[in-house]
C-alpha cells in the first residue's frame, strides 16, 4: 500500500467516524428529549428521563411508569374528590318545551309494506 492510499483511506475512516459520532449523538440527544417529555406528561420531573441511559434504573423506571399511581392522575382524582364535595357548578342552562317534540309512534299505521 503507497502512502498515498493509506493516507485517504485514514481520511475516508475519519471522515466515516465523525458521520458515525453525529449520528449516535443526535439519537442521544433525541432520548434524551422524549424521554423528557415522556416523564413531565407523567407528572414526574423531566430528570428522571435520564435514568433511562442507566443500566438496571432503566428497567425499574419503566416498571414505575407501566405499574405506579403518576402524579398527574392522583391530582386529577382529587379535583374529581373536590368537585364532587362542591356539587355541580358552571352555567345552567334553561329547560327545553316539555312534551313530546317528535311524533312517538311509528310513522305507518300498520308497519312498511314490502313487495314479495
Amino acid at each position: 500500500m503507497t502512502p498515498s492510499q493509506s493516507q485517504s483511506l485514514g481520511n475516508a475512516m475519519a471522515g466515516a467516524s465523525l458521520f458515525i459520532g453525529l449520528f449516535l449523538l443526535a439519537i442521544v440527544i433525541l432520548s434524551v428529549i422524549i424521554y423528557w417529555r415522556i416523564f413531565a406528561k407523567a407528572g414526574y420531573s423531566g430528570v428522571l428521563g435520564l435514568l433511562m441511559f442507566v443500566p438496571i434504573a432503566n428497567i425499574i423506571m419503566l416498571c414505575v411508569l407501566a405499574f405506579g399511581e403518576w402524579p398527574i392522575y392522583r391530582e386529577l382524582n382529587q379535583l374529581r374528590q373536590q368537585a364532587a364535595m362542591r356539587g355541580p357548578q358552571g352555567p345552567f342552562y334553561p329547560q327545553g318545551p316539555q312534551g313530546p317534540q317528535y311524533p312517538q309512534g311509528p310513522q305507518y299505521p300498520q308497519g312498511p309494506q314490502y313487495p314479495q
